[in-house]
């Protein structure tokens, strides 16, 4: 069965929002997001999941640790930054529907830290806020019954991938199915969901956002608890990955490198063409950037200038390029 929501009036406006950023998101050659802003969303997205769950390590310190580095800090917090950098380190290979990958996944990200890492709670739980109980999960013999059905509901095809990944995240954090790692789990498998259709979603840190607005977050979830449906924590989750593309988006217009556009033209196949067409690829650089780069490119022997003045052309000498 469909997990209960409706599809608000937001709902629908963020939904084209974020189709009206994706589209732009694979027109600036950001479907291949370079190294060193891989690296930085795996940093900030560490950081910022095991934050929320009260991990008392810095940023540089997380850094540290994915560069190998000794850090001095609590062993605890030091292990659960070790075992994520080992999860988003293989987040390509989880498979969104499998509930199997989605036990290894949980053993991996909490082993040495709780007891059964990688195996649903024999154990009732109930969250709290303070003193005061927020949230009683389901009973836990429930448990494989209500995660085999919710992965059953991955595997819809009718239902758009945005609102599947809100869902399940939503319907994770309610069934509570493990002791402890359910909230870093369910931040994990949103993105492990949307990466299957979007693979630019492995380089956006939405953990960092919903850090920055955690108040916000339990506020949604306990709201869709109230009334019995996730609506709610959609719009909230939607928002966030709005947001996060477009300071995707505006990050790439800061680091792109003459290069890194260069490279990604000849990429495209486009024989012949004059410097409007490679702007009309690379719509906010300027007419005096678009000109060095395809003077570059030239002098690079990737490009060769044909004609003169206002009748400039230019041709592609190679079909693909390697980096050293």
């Amino acid at each position: 069965m469909k997990p209960p929501y409706e599809i608000s009036t937001k709902i629908l406006q963020l939904i084209s929002s974020i189709s009206e950023k994706l589209g732009a998101v694979n027109a600036n050659f950001l479907n291949k997001p370079s190294p060193q802003l891989r690296k930085q969303n795996k940093i900030k997205t560490i950081h910022s999941s095991l934050r929320i769950e009260g991990n008392t390590l810095t940023q540089e310190q997380v850094t540290a640790i994915i560069e190998n580095k000794r850090v001095i800090g609590p062993k605890k917090d030091i292990l659960e930054v070790v075992n994520a950098v080992q999860v988003y380190d293989q987040i390509t290979g989880f498979q969104f529907s499998s509930v199997k990958s989605f036990l290894k996944a949980h053993e991996m990200l909490m082993q040495g830290l709780v007891e059964g890492a990688g195996k649903f709670r024999t154990q009732g739980v109930g969250i709290f806020q303070g003193s005061k109980v927020a949230h009683i999960a389901p009973p836990a013999e429930n448990v494989p019954h209500l995660m085999n059905e919710l992965f059953k509901y991955l595997k819809n095809k009718d239902e758009l991938t945005l609102i599947k990944g809100c869902v399940f995240h939503y319907e994770m954090e309610f069934i509570h199915p493990f002791i402890d790692g359910n909230g870093r789990m369910g931040r994990l498998w949103q993105t492990v969901i949307l990466m299957k259709e979007f693979p630019v979603f492995e380089f956006l840190p939405l953990e960092t956002l919903i850090s920055q607005s955690q108040k916000e977050y339990y506020k949604s979830l306990a709201k869709s608890d109230r009334v019995g449906k996730s609506t709610e924590f959609i719009e909230y989750m939607l928002n966030v990955i709005d947001k996060s593309l477009e300071e995707l988006l505006n990050y790439n217009n800061r680091i792109l490198t003459d290069r890194d556009r260069i490279d990604y033209f000849i990429s495209l196949g486009i024989n012949e063409f004059s410097r409007k067409d490679y702007m009309n690829v690379f719509k906010d650089i300027s007419t005096a950037t678009a000109s060095r780069d395809l003077k570059k490119a030239v002098e690079l022997k990737l490009f060769e200038r044909i004609g003169e003045k206002n009748q400039v052309k230019y041709k592609t000498k190679l079909q693909g390029t390697t980096r050293g």
